[in-house]
């Protein structure tokens, strides 16, 4: 998340830098850092930011799990934490799901793997 997407985001959940700040847990001087491009938006903060856009907006009526979605075989699902905690719509916010037959390394790579998903794509 770059810091023309924070700023996207935090006007969408239509907070000010302050109350931005103040949700996430960070000083308000970081959200305007993030802003500016000063800085970068740490994984913790982008997954915090995009998990409340997605409890504001809500699941929309007939969307189905991600597992569905993208068809996986029994053998991924019974591995996959997402199955194992019926949370196939916040596939995207867990760690060590089993996206495209493989566990992502780390949040950048997951990230980069779940912006182009319908899944996440469907929440924001």
């Amino acid at each position: 998340m770059d810091g023309k997407e924070f700023l996207y985001f935090r006007r969408k959940l239509n907070k000010t830098q302050k109350e931005m700040a103040q949700l996430l847990g960070i000083s308000v001087k970081a959200v305007h850092s993030y802003e500016q491009g000063w800085r970068s938006v740490p994984g913790y903060v982008e997954r915090q930011v995009l998990f409340l856009v997605s409890r504001k907006r809500g699941i929309a009526k007939g969307q189905r799990p991600c597992w569905v979605i993208k068809k996986c075989p029994p053998q991924h699902r019974q591995q996959c934490p997402a199955w194992e905690f019926k949370a196939g719509h916040l596939c995207w916010f867990i760690n060590g799901t089993i996206c495209k037959g493989t566990v992502q390394k780390d949040w950048k790579q997951k990230m980069k793997a779940c912006r182009g998903c319908k899944v996440l794509s469907a929440l924001m």
